[in-house]
């Protein structure tokens, strides 16, 4: 799958979750480092700092650190230390992210966010695991 389809697949989810942007990283085994390999709406600062995002650290590492979504309510404020410094950058203020699987195996992750304060609901998180799980499929393909 290139740039393009998964662009494409982010905005679409974009508009599903009444959301502003979007990242899809995928996890190399060998380094434990995530990748941005796709994303909408990233001021152009921010990429530098989560073009490569270790597993442990920020919130996408967390989600593949834990194995399990890590939801904020508002990134703005929040105080739990799980994401990095610069993600406020963002302007983010709700943020999900979810693991990417092949199987049980995460080879990435998930990520949007909205510009308001969100409480993203488990509904809302089954359903971003749901497509991420689609993007399994389609990282194990390629």
């Amino acid at each position: 799958m290139n740039t393009v389809d998964l662009e494409k697949i982010l905005r679409d989810t974009l508009v599903q979750f009444h959301s502003e942007t979007g990242t899809i990283h995928r996890l190399e085994e060998s380094t434990q480092l995530l990748h941005l390999v796709a994303q909408i709406g990233l001021p152009p600062p921010l990429l530098d700092i989560v073009k490569t995002i270790p597993v442990g650290k920020g919130i996408a590492g967390q989600v593949v650190a834990h194995n399990r979504p890590v939801t904020i309510c508002n990134l703005q404020t929040d105080t739990s230390g799980v994401a990095r410094p610069g993600a406020k950058q963002t302007g983010v203020g709700g943020a999900l992210c979810v693991p990417i699987r092949a199987g049980e195996t995460i080879v990435g992750t998930l990520g949007i966010g909205t510009c308001r304060e969100h409480e993203y609901t488990p509904e809302e998180t089954a359903a971003l695991e749901s497509i991420g799980h689609l993007l399994g499929a389609h990282f194990v393909a390629t």
